[in-house]
């Protein structure tokens, strides 16, 4: 293993190379892994539910070869039809100290192993928050062609900002430009946790939202914990909800079945799929996914009939209880449109989101970047180019 590792030039590197699942695990389990708050994205187990991609596990630090790590990555390779050269994606990705202004000590050597390996160019998405808006600035703002980005934020990240700036002077260009561009969402829905009881979170739901929750107990909606065996009835809920809200993921139910397995064995208890019954019918499924002090609401779906009983409501409620009982920093609801215009069509979903009284995070959003070499650059124009036509 210490062969394959980038030494340190006078100092000024991080030693960087491949590492084992068990160390890149228990580095996420430690105090330091857990305080970069790595999202689920990075665990080793999702190279498992990303079919047709070949997975790299790369650690830096003091001594990587001897578990002894500062930060990891989750590298997936996909190769270029027709080439021997792979396309590099670190989604959510690395998990690393970004306050670190030393990023360069990490990030080099890291980009001459992806180019070892066979990369043309590589995919990143730096954890790092830039702006955020809280539910009711966003509310008294929607209006008609009203965007996000017209709204003046509750709060800028100063991190945030030093980082796209460090990635910009490094040849880095954010995918999709100041528009949604990324496979991962850029806007996400997050309701904080700490420091707040139950009691709390009930009061921080709008008043539609408590008058559906306490519509859907009075209906007799119940709430319960499912398993493997149910993924098929989740699966079925959900293509009658992208058919009814206009949407398509594109994903099949193996995929969920593969990434309900590979989580689960990975940490008993990692993704949970929660359902609301009523008169014995399953009328919603949404699914769950906890890494350390970090819970996501990942994908819903529900029926189109019954709609009235409000099985959603209630299952968010039970989900942000557990997600509390957990211990968990922060319920994150994931992507959001950046849309505040009502007669849009994706703005439902942002409406819905809003009347827990969270915010609207705009994280970083990826960035991509050739690796050094001609051939490399030119590979890279014609693969921006296949994207752009598809």
């Amino acid at each position: 293993m210490s062969a394959l590792l980038v030494p340190a030039d006078r100092g000024q590197e991080t030693p960087l190379g491949p590492i084992t699942e068990e160390a890149y695990r228990a580095f996420l389990a430690s105090r330091a892994g857990s305080a970069l708050g790595p999202g689920f994205l990075q665990c080793p187990s999702w190279a498992e539910v990303k079919e047709g991609w070949r997975p790299l596990l790369v650690g830096w630090g003091p001594r990587p070869e001897a578990g002894e790590l500062s930060g990891v990555a989750l590298v997936l390779l996909r190769q270029l039809p027709g080439t021997r050269k792979s396309f590099a994606y670190l989604p959510e990705g690395p998990v690393a100290d970004w306050a670190d202004p030393g990023m360069d000590a990490w990030l080099t050597p890291l980009l001459r192993l992806l180019r070892t390996a066979g990369a043309f160019a590589v995919r990143i998405g730096p954890s790092p928050e830039h702006r955020s808006w809280d539910a009711a600035r966003l509310k008294a703002a929607a209006g008609a062609d009203r965007r996000l980005a017209d709204v003046l934020a509750r709060e800028v990240d100063p991190l945030g900002t030093a980082v796209a700036e460090r990635l910009r002077a490094r040849g880095w260009h954010r995918c999709g430009g100041e528009e949604d561009g990324d496979a991962q969402p850029r806007y996400v829905f997050r309701l904080p946790l700490v420091g707040r009881t139950v009691e709390d979170l009930w009061s921080g739901l709008n008043q539609e939202w408590r008058r559906n929750v306490r519509r859907a107990r009075k209906e007799g909606v119940e709430t319960v914990v499912g398993s493997a065996a149910d993924l098929p009835e989740f699966y079925r809920l959900l293509r009658i909800t992208e058919e009814r809200d206009g949407f398509r993921l594109g994903r099949s139910l193996a995929y969920y079945e593969r990434q309900y397995a590979a989580l689960n064995a990975e940490e008993p208890g990692r993704m949970t799929l929660y359902l609301a019954r009523h008169r014995g019918e399953i009328l919603a499924a949404h699914t769950m996914i906890r890494v350390g002090r970090r819970v996501w609401y990942q994908t819903g779906a529900s029926a189109d009939h019954r709609r009235e009983v409000r099985p959603s409501n209630l299952l968010q409620w039970r989900m942000m209880q557990d997600a509390h009982a957990l211990g968990a920093d922060v319920y994150d609801m994931r992507g959001v449109p950046s849309t505040l215009d009502p007669g849009d069509r994706g703005y439902g979903l942002l409406r819905w989101k809003l009347g827990t009284g969270g915010e609207v995070v705009e994280t970083l959003g990826e960035w991509e970047r050739p690796l050094d070499g001609t051939a490399n650059h030119a590979l890279y124009r014609a693969f921006q180019a296949y994207l752009a036509r598809r």
